[in-house]
């Protein structure tokens, strides 16, 4: 067996390598985050750290995308606290999110940073987030699935992917409470889902 390196090893080391990662933003910023200093904290070579997440820009979009796992936990919560309502899941589904980016240290670093490499993330969560919304919009679309709520399959993409930029856009930007926000954006749900209701 010496020498082999299981596949569920590879996982581990990469999920221990993005954790430090993230970590390490928290406490010093995306500029303090170096491969050396990133294997040196999970005890691991430069170069394994470059086989297991590649460079710092690949880095970048798993620590994006690690954290957005995440935000799909609590998505999922509230889904499944409302199995036969899909306006109530989204709101309540909204509302966790929303909830969650308040507490999150790693976001608020990136929502803070004003100056060099420590704003690099940040367009990753904005300008340039296309990865993080389309990986978003599939988790979603397969929770919609469950529902009987009548929209064509290009139409459900058409709400999923507006839904989603729109609580990206209060994730990074907040206007109001995850309460407040979360009845907003699953009124909008509504009207999509029973046009009628507003006749």
């Amino acid at each position: 067996m010496m020498g082999w390196v299981t596949a569920e090893q590879t996982t581990s080391l990469r999920e221990r390598l993005i954790e430090a990662a993230a970590d390490l933003t928290v406490e010093h910023g995306w500029s303090g985050v170096t491969m050396s200093r990133l294997a040196d904290v999970v005890g691991v070579s430069r170069q394994t750290v470059y086989n297991e997440v590649g460079g710092k820009t690949e880095l970048a979009e798993s620590l994006v995308l690690w954290e957005l796992g995440h935000f799909l936990t609590a998505v999922n919560e509230g889904f499944d606290a409302h199995p036969d309502e899909l306006v109530d899941a989204a709101r309540d589904a909204i509302r966790r999110v929303l909830e969650r980016a308040e507490v999150n240290p790693l976001l608020r670093a990136a929502v803070s940073a004003t100056q060099g490499a420590d704003t690099e993330l940040l367009p990753l969560l904005t300008t340039d987030s296309q990865s993080l919304v389309a990986a978003a919009a599939v988790a979603i679309e397969l929770r919609l699935g469950e529902y009987d709520h009548g929209l064509e399959l290009e139409r459900v993409g058409a709400l999923v992917d507006t839904i989603v930029r729109l609580v990206v856009s209060h994730v990074m930007r907040p206007s109001a409470s995850p309460n407040e926000t979360a009845e907003l954006v699953s009124w909008i749900v509504a009207r999509v889902l029973r046009p009628e209701a507003d006749a």
